[in-house]
């Protein structure tokens, strides 16, 4: 090979190399401007790393920051960790879900998020039979029922107390009876006051039961309440007043003296009137008035 191909050959590898590293740095500059308009895009967000509950009290390692796009930011939602650490879920939160303001509150937590302005949370005790055998969840609908024990002649009695009241937390807990530990269900219903007044009294009188209702009926109906009487098909006896004994005069009885006997008969009473000296007798007057 001539020296002139050999220039060739070597002006054509320096050729090759700069175009190499033009093209090299021409598309890394592309990428980096292509990443910097996407990153200009992009917003960071506060997401849960899993599934919170409500009530649950947030901390840096329930969190992470998610990358969104400008125009598929949440409303209220967070860019900074450090700006939700410390309040308190007021909803059920999933995995990846963005944190927004309307999710949290940083006053009070736990099952007061749940409780709607002018409601209540009333809890209640049942037991497996009475509380639909543990069937009744958060968010489902119940009837409420009372079976008063009898008292001195009267028949139990059970009555519907309340419709259609929405279950806010349920759960078992143990608890000593005859120095024996039993499971009882506690339930959580969201009342107003009078409802919670209702519930209270009704635990102090008698037995609670909840019959669990479809979540599309709120139909409210009337109930008549039922005795032990009416269930077996018997009547309540209607007491019918008796009058009273005329009373009868007294009468004293007179005495018959026994044969043999003498009859000794007394004179009828007299006045005697003393005047002037002179002494007078006067046949004393029976008073006939009635007493």
């Amino acid at each position: 090979m001539t020296n002139q191909g050999q220039r060739l050959i070597g002006v054509a590898l320096v050729l090759g190399v700069a175009a190499a590293v033009a093209g090299y740095f021409g598309l890394h500059g592309a990428a980096e401007r292509t990443a910097a308009g996407q990153r200009a895009n992009l917003r960071d967000v506060v997401v849960s790393v899993t599934d919170l509950t409500f009530g649950t009290k947030l901390e840096s390692t329930m969190l992470r920051i998610a990358h969104y796009p400008k125009d598929a930011v949440p409303e209220g939602a967070y860019a900074h960790v450090d700006s939700v650490v410390g309040q308190t879920t007021k909803v059920f939160m999933a995995a990846r879900e963005p944190v927004t303001a309307i999710k949290l509150s940083s006053r009070g937590g736990g099952l007061s998020m749940l409780v709607r302005p002018k409601m209540r949370a009333a809890s209640i005790e049942v037991n497996q039979v009475s509380g639909v055998s543990g069937f009744v969840l958060p968010g489902d609908r119940v009837d409420v029922l009372i079976t008063v024990n009898p008292r001195h002649d009267e028949d139990a009695v059970t009555r519907t107390l309340l419709q259609n009241i929405e279950v806010l937390a349920a759960g078992q807990k143990t608890q000593q009876q005859d120095n024996k530990p039993i499971n009882v269900q506690a339930v959580t219903l969201l009342v107003d006051p009078a409802g919670a007044e209702v519930l209270a009294h009704a635990g102090h009188e008698g037995e609670i039961s909840l019959v669990l209702r479809n979540p599309g009926d709120d139909s409210k109906e009337q109930v008549p309440g039922l005795s032990t009487r009416e269930m077996l098909g018997g009547s309540i006896p209607t007491a019918v007043p008796t009058a009273a004994p005329k009373r009868r005069p007294t009468v004293t009885p007179v005495s018959t003296p026994p044969p043999g006997v003498p009859v000794v008969h007394r004179e009828p009473p007299k006045i005697r009137i003393i005047r002037d000296a002179s002494v007078t007798e006067t046949p004393a007057f029976h008073d006939s008035t009635p007493n």
